[in-house]
């Protein structure tokens, strides 16, 4: 397990994926608003659905169930994912549970991640898309060091309407990680 200052992030367990369905992908306007594609309904025990891992699958992406580290409580989701290995960059991504938001957990996670992908992994460069109006995103991002690269205007579907979503980077040379990863 990949340990930060409030979480760790470990191999997605079987178990974690109804929980996640169910608290991450049943959320209509959220799981609209983390897709870059519409909602649909999954049919339970589907493997071909958001949280199923298939290790053999997807070398491009990284799954990781996050747990809080007093406990072990599953509190969501993260992934490096768009694993370029030639020109060593991907993006991040990660999901709160409704009752673990707002506790400075989604700063941690980036923070895991990027050691994950700078100190693990090799890459040079990290990047995160969100929509402008995520704000907690953009603080967990900002936090880690990330810098906003540009606003993609009217780029994102979501729920009947276009919105904005921010482009943010950080490479390696420009980060600063925490010595608790």
């Amino acid at each position: 397990m990949l340990r930060g200052s409030k979480v760790g992030l470990r191999a997605r367990h079987e178990d974690d994926i109804p929980i996640l369905r169910a608290e991450l992908h049943g959320d209509v306007v959220n799981a609209s608003r983390a897709a870059g594609g519409p909602w649909r309904p999954i049919t339970p025990g589907s493997k071909d659905a958001p949280f199923a891992v298939d290790d053999k699958e997807h070398q491009d992406v990284v799954p990781f169930s996050v747990v809080e580290l007093d406990g072990g409580t599953l509190v969501g989701a993260a992934t490096l994912w768009g694993i370029d290995t030639h020109n060593r960059s991907a993006h991040v991504g990660l999901g709160l549970l409704p009752s673990a938001r707002g506790k400075g957990y989604g700063t941690d996670v980036v923070a895991v991640l990027c050691h994950y992908g700078f100190v693990v992994r090799g890459l040079h460069r990290l990047q995160i898309e969100t929509l402008s109006d995520n704000f907690a995103m953009l603080r967990a991002a900002e936090h880690n060091g990330f810098v906003r690269e540009g606003v993609l205007r009217s780029s994102a579907w979501v729920m009947g309407e276009f919105l904005d979503e921010v482009l943010l980077g950080l490479l390696v040379q420009e980060w600063k990680p925490d010595s608790k990863n």
